[in-house]
């Protein structure tokens, strides 16, 4: 007899044909079972004492009110691995996969600090980003990858892969990309999941539930992913470009230790004094807050249009400097800073200048006087800065007339140079007497030396 299948039974058939395919295309690798579904005689608790339990073969942690974050993790150390596993949590809990994690009774009091593949239900969407738990903050928020922030979906069960190979650390949820990250601190360390601390009588008792839970260690490049063209790299390498930035078309504007390529806004050499390369960083040395009076800023010997500009730069307490673009040399060569679009670097706490100007525009990450820098994605978590005495990531990005600004990854202004509203707010600034600021076809990529102590490493850029 012929079966007929009505469409809506048809797309359930469809569904489960594709979802046990994406589940079992590896069937043929030697995965190692990693949870038992039996006992947790593999693991141990650390940190925070939220409950864990088995429930039909599931791993479920329960979230409890007035504890830290609590992690089960494993007793085994692994350095190059895939995980793969299933996650269900309840609406506002959040949660994640700790990996290359550890815990040392004398690193904050065995506090487990490492790698984390996040899990949330938030607006935001960054399940599937990477956290690097109680040390750098986020490393790979989803901000730049708007397809991976779809991939999570709420009140069902996610497939998840995690792939840390080398310096190589890829994750994937329910077959789409999520982060592509490229970072060397920690090889080895524990796999772990967490529960994460609540605040909320509410969310008291709420649940993750872990479930096909395994691990492969054996030849792993046979059976890693390639990588998706949506999912866009972001390395953390010091002064160094990954075969994808070069592919992409990335130079270092600075090699991590020479002078080339920089010279004074001031002069034809680089500064004499004020200035030092120290173990890969370029240092602007402090000078009692006075602007430009002892190095002086700093300029690339080329000019630039359109291009994509990445700076990692570290913040003295009450520190002041700037990353400018657009710069004219020719302006302004006496006294004070050179004249150019700025990218603010500014200790917010701590420094005055961040409640002078208008509504915070001269706080971090903004476009100086003119622009507040906020974040732009859903969430509303701030501006994602890590701090002063922290490595922080300044990324400006033009295209003709649109400029962009990024704070460790998370977009916070975004203004056309071109427009009636941008000409608008030069005409109530000082910059007003510089016929055409902001417009300028061409110009120089400035270090601001505002006579504080500031760092700055990993300085590349790429031309469109």
């Amino acid at each position: 007899m012929k079966t007929i299948l009505k469409p809506f039974s048809t797309l359930i058939l469809l569904l489960a044909v594709n979802t046990s395919a994406f589940l079992h295309a590896q069937d043929d690798a030697p995965w190692e079972v990693l949870f038992n579904g039996e006992n947790f005689d593999a693991f141990e608790q650390l940190n925070g004492d939220a409950t864990y339990q088995i429930e039909d073969g599931a791993m479920v942690g329960i979230s409890k009110l007035k504890t830290p974050n609590s992690f089960l993790a494993t007793k085994k150390k692994y350095t190059n691995f895939i995980l793969e596993f299933e996650v269900m949590v309840d609406n506002g809990l959040n949660s994640g996969v700790q990996f290359r994690s550890n815990s040392f009774p004398d690193v904050m009091n065995g506090r487990v600090h490492g790698y984390q593949c996040e899990i949330e239900t938030s607006a935001r969407k960054w399940a599937g980003g990477i956290y690097d738990e109680a040390r750098r903050g986020w490393l790979y928020p989803l901000v730049r990858n708007p397809k991976g922030q779809e991939a999570f979906k709420t009140g069902g069960w996610n497939h998840y892969r995690i792939e840390a190979i080398g310096n190589e650390i890829r994750t994937y949820i329910n077959g789409i990309q999520c982060a592509n990250l490229v970072d060397g601190l920690t090889a080895e360390g524990f796999i772990a999941f967490q529960v994460h601390s609540i605040g909320n009588k509410e969310d008291d008792g709420k649940k993750v539930r872990w479930r096909n839970i395994n691990v492969l260690t054996q030849s792993l490049d046979k059976y890693r992913n390639s990588v998706a063209p949506y999912a866009e790299e972001i390395s953390y390498l010091d002064n160094t470009l990954t075969p994808y930035e070069i592919r992409k078309g990335f130079r270092l504007l600075w090699d991590g230790k020479t002078t080339k390529g920089w010279k004074s806004a001031n002069g034809n050499a680089f500064p004499e004094k004020g200035w030092a390369i120290k173990e890969g960083t370029l240092v602007v040395e402090g000078a009692q807050g006075l602007e430009a009076s002892n190095g002086g800023d700093i300029v690339t010997e080329d000019t630039f249009s359109n291009f994509e500009l990445s700076v990692d730069f570290k913040l003295t307490e009450g520190a002041n400097s700037g990353i400018k673009y657009f710069v004219n040399t020719l302006l302004n060569q006496g006294k004070g800073s050179a004249i150019g679009m700025e990218f603010q670097v500014l200790d917010d706490r701590n420094h005055p200048d961040a409640k002078q100007g208008k509504n915070g525009n001269r706080t971090v990450g903004s476009l100086y006087d003119l622009i507040r820098a906020e974040n732009t994605t859903t969430g509303g978590r701030g501006k994602n800065f890590k701090g002063i005495n922290a490595w922080n990531n300044a990324r400006i990005v033009v295209r003709g007339g649109q400029v962009e600004h990024w704070l460790n990854h998370v977009l916070v202004v975004s203004y056309d140079r071109h427009s009636q509203a941008f000409k608008a707010l030069v005409e109530k600034i000082k910059y007003e007497k510089w016929e055409g600021f902001g417009t300028w076809p061409a110009g120089h990529i400035l270090l601001q030396d505002h006579g504080n102590n500031v760092a700055f490493k990993n300085i590349k850029i790429r031309e469109f």
